[in-house]
């Protein structure tokens, strides 16, 4: 077999038409847009557009609600915690704060607070100090002999807190 024998499985390839290349190739002159108008022009785009009658995703009604005032929680799974005692980037044996999560590089930014979730296991006793947490983390940080200490979330209890 030589490279010039190389050949791909017959029907795996299909040859592209060759659009406006004259009268002979069956799509010349109009290349197959017809003559005038929008959509025989280039660089058009007319998504949703219905010719004038009021579009479908405006005929439909509004629906849901974004509360502007949610709270937004960092997230930590107990597993990732576990982990980062084990390497030595969380001191177990004083309290976990959220400050502490955020200075290891577990948590890049606080939000509205540090929520816990049970995902993972622990098996270090740790005292979490943090503003929430699944009733399942607690529960199995409570197993490992460790405490949960939920402060109220927010940056107003921070002020609260400080004076």
């Amino acid at each position: 077999m030589k490279l010039n024998e190389l050949r791909d499985n017959p029907g795996a390839t299909k040859t592209q038409k060759r659009k406006a290349r004259g009268p002979g190739s069956g799509k010349g002159k109009t290349a197959g847009r017809g003559i005038k108008g929008q959509k025989s022009r280039s660089g058009v785009a007319i998504n949703a557009y219905e010719g004038g009658q009021m579009p479908l995703y405006q005929r439909l009604p509004k629906r849901g609600f974004n509360k502007p005032n949610r709270k937004s929680f960092a997230v930590v799974n107990l597993g990732l915690i576990e982990k980062f005692v084990a390497e030595g980037k969380l001191d177990a044996s004083a309290a976990i704060t959220e400050d502490a999560l955020v200075a290891s590089g577990l948590v890049r930014r606080r939000r509205d607070g540090i929520r816990v979730l049970a995902k993972g296991e622990i098996a270090s006793k740790v005292t979490l100090q943090v503003s929430g947490a699944s009733n399942a983390a607690v529960e199995a940080v409570e197993k490992a002999g460790g405490t949960v200490e939920i402060n109220a979330p927010g940056p107003k209890n921070a002020a609260a807190a400080a004076e």
